[in-house]
């Protein structure tokens, strides 16, 4: 059997002040440091040992990694880094306040800006402090690859070619893999593994740090997926999620 095991980031400074996040490079909390390490334990608990791990560039995910592999005692495992596992860029809206942006322009508009699977929040300029034209880590990319706004439908077309050359390629030498990464980015995944509909992907939410397991079979044929922990808590996390855009 093969398990695909995917992990949002714990709870940032910028999920906490329930702003809009996108690639800037925000810390965990401490309750997001520590929402981390109890994933790990409970993977550890539930005897998962992944042989190789991939995150993004943004540190709320690298460190969300690291406090995983530490609860397991893995440190060693080898992670790969790749920016196409980046969140979702929010463009202009990024830094934003989720409720106050509801307030201004309606529920409906942000969440289409926040789920939908095709519509672009406002885009950003190339120059502006935000983009990540301006941050080095970035000097690999091209213009033409630098995302100054994107639908979930374009975070996932930067995503796939990444996703299926060398996460799925993983499992021709591994049994287990470790992807720790973003709401939208992972939601991408989902949806592919999952065959949702544009309007079933808009309605999922994807909690922090809870480990969420695919299982297939040597023909990497998807055969279950559940989430680890206490149901109700689950529960109580995505309804949190989904509730961040709202208006007060």
């Amino acid at each position: 059997m093969k398990q695909l095991i995917l992990v949002r980031h714990g709870e940032s400074a910028w999920n906490k002040l329930n702003l809009f996040t996108g690639w800037t490079d925000v810390d965990l909390t401490e309750f997001g440091c520590h929402e981390a390490y109890e994933a790990g334990l409970l993977l550890k608990k539930e005897g998962f040992t992944p042989e190789i791990c991939f995150t993004s560039y943004l540190k709320r995910a690298v460190k969300t990694l690291n406090q995983i592999l530490d609860a397991m005692d893995m440190d060693y495992l080898p992670v790969e880094k790749s920016w196409r596992l980046n969140e979702k860029s929010y463009g202009a809206i990024q830094g934003l306040n989720k409720a106050d942006t509801a307030a201004k322009y309606g529920d409906d508009q942000v969440k289409m800006w926040r789920r939908s699977f095709d519509v672009q929040p406002p885009k950003l300029e190339m120059d502006d402090p935000r983009s990540p034209r301006r941050d080095p880590r970035y000097n690999e990319l091209s213009d033409e690859e630098i995302p100054l706004t994107e639908a979930l439908k374009d975070t996932i077309a930067r995503l796939m070619p990444y996703y299926q050359g060398t996460i799925l390629k993983a499992f021709e030498k591994h049994d287990q893999v470790l992807v720790v990464a973003h709401g939208n980015s992972l939601r991408g995944i989902v949806k592919e593994l999952k065959g949702m509909s544009n309007d079933e992907i808009i309605a999922f939410n994807l909690p922090t740090a809870v480990p969420y397991v695919f299982e297939f079979d040597d023909n990497m044929k998807l055969q279950n997926d559940r989430f680890l922990g206490d149901p109700e808590v689950i529960k109580a996390k995505m309804q949190s999620v989904a509730n961040q855009a709202k208006k007060k």
